[in-house]
């Protein structure tokens, strides 16, 4: 059971890291290109970095919705699936 139990929190920290690495990567490369703009330009504006990060992340969000809800989809009946296997 103790293994089931570790395999399970495993799995759970890899579909969490899966899920939020498209936002991650898109926020990284986002930040990164606007950070060359502003060191190019002397431009020092706050919202600058802010709200193009943020515009891009939330059009990762919706085009790759469809893909995360069918990873948590699965992965929540899997748990449904192994909760009459675990003995208190």
């Amino acid at each position: 059971m103790d293994a089931q139990l570790i395999g399970l929190a495993v799995e759970t920290y890899k579909i969490t890291l899966i899920l939020s690495l498209p936002m991650l990567l898109v926020g990284l490369v986002v930040g990164l290109m606007i950070s060359i703009f502003q060191a190019t330009t002397q431009i020092n504006e706050m919202t600058l970095t802010f709200v193009p990060k943020i515009l891009a992340v939330i059009i990762v969000i919706i085009f790759t919705m469809p893909w995360m809800l069918n990873m948590l989809i699965d992965f929540t009946t899997k748990i449904f699936n192994m909760i009459p296997t675990f003995i208190f």
